[in-house]
């Protein structure tokens, strides 16, 4: 094994439990075991974890306990955007050595299924997807992780390496949403996934881009942003259909080509229908209830495509290109650092829309 002895501080945790508890632990792999490189399996890495992402589905798992079918049932570790550095490799891993920065792409695939083998490994009929019950996740000081789905990050913040989750996100939103030069674009959600995916058609030449959100306030942060955003706020009680058609006002009287929904709520998801012209798309990001209705009728007479995403498949590689170059600047979406030490306020900071938080980040000591 190839490893590094330097680490000192035992391996921590953050957990929830099915009664919705929140706490920091010890959890594997042990101090020992890291400091030895020992127990790594063929293909296998420990990351030293420096940077993680607060995601809402983090959020969600630890208030509610689930996710549609995917069920918080046991003591369970949260986190799945994270960066690091490599502490040890296996023999067998050739691509990586102790001391490369790394972002982790948190999937462990069968590489025999359909979807694996036609390049959409994303759909894999056997995933274990790192956060998803029942598959711990990322948010400890150290994880042993396949090394294939460590990417190298060569200078570039541990910051910027744990938004690149986000970010994949919203690139495969672009991609198979189709957005194009001059298309007039709607973003429906101004949370973090919204935001990236404004920034993402803003560098694409979508025009205009409207986004919309409940909150003033992010709607505010959208405008400085990308100050040529337009944007709507959702008022209470107003119907799908009148706010869509002051959806279609903000956009200069432009019916949009392509709703991008980031939210998954079933109000918001009939306004996006709404608001699209006769052969446009809607292209659902968010996640939302298990069973929802939609104004199919509207759907069906003006050929509008409702399309679905989940998660994402191939992006790394273009998202830190995108990064490196300055094309996205994800800097501006944190808003809120804190110690690992500090999970349980990070959590609660992420989860209180009073806080006017964007993008919370649990950070790890320079030093293991």
């Amino acid at each position: 094994m190839s490893t590094t002895t330097t680490m000192s501080k035992v391996n921590v945790g953050v957990f929830i439990n099915p009664a919705h508890d929140l706490w920091i632990a010890e959890t594997e792999p042990s101090l020992k075991t890291v400091q030895s490189g020992e127990g790594l399996k063929d293909g296998e890495v420990t990351i030293g974890i420096r940077s993680t992402g607060i995601c809402g589905s983090d959020v969600h798992f630890w208030h509610a306990g689930r996710i549609g079918p995917m069920i918080v049932e046991d003591n369970h570790i949260l986190g799945h955007e994270s960066a690091g550095v490599i502490l040890a490799t296996h023999p067998s891993v050739t691509h990586l050595k102790v001391g490369d920065r790394v972002a982790v792409e948190p999937n462990i695939i069968c590489n025999a299924c359909d979807p694996c083998l036609t390049g959409r490994y994303n759909g894999c009929e056997k995933m274990r997807f790192l956060s998803t019950p029942p598959v711990d996740g990322l948010l400890r000081r150290y994880v042993n992780h396949l090394g294939v789905w460590c990417h190298k990050i060569g200078d570039m913040s541990f910051e910027n390496g744990a938004m690149l989750e986000p970010l994949s996100v919203a690139l495969a939103a672009m991609e198979r949403s189709g957005v194009r030069l001059g298309d007039p674009v709607l973003i429906c959600g101004a949370g973090p996934i919204g935001l990236i995916t404004l920034l993402c058609c803003r560098a694409a030449g979508a025009e205009p881009i409207v986004i919309t959100d409940i909150d003033e306030g992010r709607l505010k942060f959208a405008k400085e942003l990308i100050p040529s955003v337009r944007t709507y706020k959702v008022e209470r009680g107003v119907s799908a259909e009148d706010a869509a058609s002051d959806i279609v006002k903000t956009a200069g009287g432009i019916r949009l080509t392509i709703a991008l929904e980031c939210t998954g709520v079933e109000s918001s998801v009939a306004t996006a229908i709404w608001s699209v012209k006769f052969g446009g798309k809607v292209f659902i990001i968010g996640v939302g209830r298990p069973e929802m209705s939609v104004p199919f009728m509207r759907l069906s007479t003006q050929e509008i495509d409702l399309q679905y995403q989940y998660r994402y498949c191939n992006t790394w590689p273009r998202a830190i290109r995108l990064v490196e170059s300055g094309v996205i600047d994800l800097r501006k979406l944190v808003t809120h650092r804190f110690d690992i030490e500090e999970a349980v306020k990070a959590f609660e900071t992420a989860a209180d829309p009073k806080t006017g938080a964007i993008k919370v980040l649990i950070q790890s000591e320079s030093e293991f």
